[in-house]
């Protein structure tokens, strides 16, 4: 298949060309989803350093940000659809980001196992062909995280009339998430399951409601870990080593 008849069809990336040019409320939103993607990253990584980074789909840059000045990575690339993103990128001026380029939805230009690090960040959720998206950011990685919206619970159908605003085509349990980088030559060494910050639901929510949703989200989880994402949203990150 040419790589042409891969990209996203017109509906979507149109949706995406100006995805960034949102209000202040998506901008704090974006934020504070950011501070827990990066602690994710670092926990999954083990707190090593000088690693080298590749962001696919990095959005505006917020979680390079929060990743910028930890250590952890000594070179990052960005990789991004829309160019409100890349904008907003290139005006953050992170000291450890080598470059910033457009992304097509599939096509990589970098060598077999360049980076030691491979991220998605709530990006496999829009993509319309996740195993050629896999299949590219595994060449060019030696490790990745994926981390996506839990979304595959028993509100399913809200999840889907809510995806057609924001892009959601495709809806995911950790374990389908799990399966589908198994399937696709990627070997897994953590999944996790984990729930929003208070601050971010507090956002979402208002400063009580929030307060107390975050209270039982995290109960549920820490209680009945197979069953709380049937009832809420989290989000799930798998950790793996990419295929050979």
């Amino acid at each position: 298949m040419d790589h042409q008849d891969q990209l996203l069809n017109e509906k979507y990336a149109r949706l995406y060309e100006g995805y960034y040019d949102k209000n202040e409320w998506l901008v704090k939103k974006r934020k504070l989803s950011a501070i827990d993607s990066a602690r994710n990253i670092i926990d999954a990584t083990n707190k090593s350093t000088n690693l080298s980074l590749l962001d696919v789909g990095a959005g505006d840059g917020n979680v390079l940000a929060e990743l910028s000045g930890t250590g952890v990575f000594v070179r990052m690339v960005a990789l991004e659809i829309s160019d409100s993103g890349i904008e907003k990128i290139k005006l953050r001026n992170i000291s450890e980001l080598n470059e910033v380029k457009k992304f097509d939805g599939y096509q990589i230009s970098f060598k077999n196992k360049e980076f030691d690090l491979g991220i998605a960040i709530h990006v496999l959720e829009h993509v319309e062909h996740e195993r050629l998206f896999l299949s590219e950011l595994g060449r060019v990685s030696k490790k990745a995280l994926i981390e996506v919206p839990l979304e595959h619970g028993f509100n399913i159908c809200r999840a889907i009339s809510n995806g057609k605003k924001t892009g959601h085509i495709n809806f995911y349990t950790i374990e389908t998430l799990a399966s589908l980088l198994e399937t696709s030559g990627y070997k897994i060494i953590e999944s996790k399951v984990t729930a929003p910050s208070v601050e971010y639901e507090k956002l979402l929510y208002g400063a009580s409601r929030g307060r107390v949703k975050n209270i039982l989200r995290k109960i549920l989880l820490k209680f009945f870990p197979t069953t709380a994402p049937k009832f809420f949203t989290y989000n799930g990150y798998v950790y793996c080593d990419c295929p050979d």
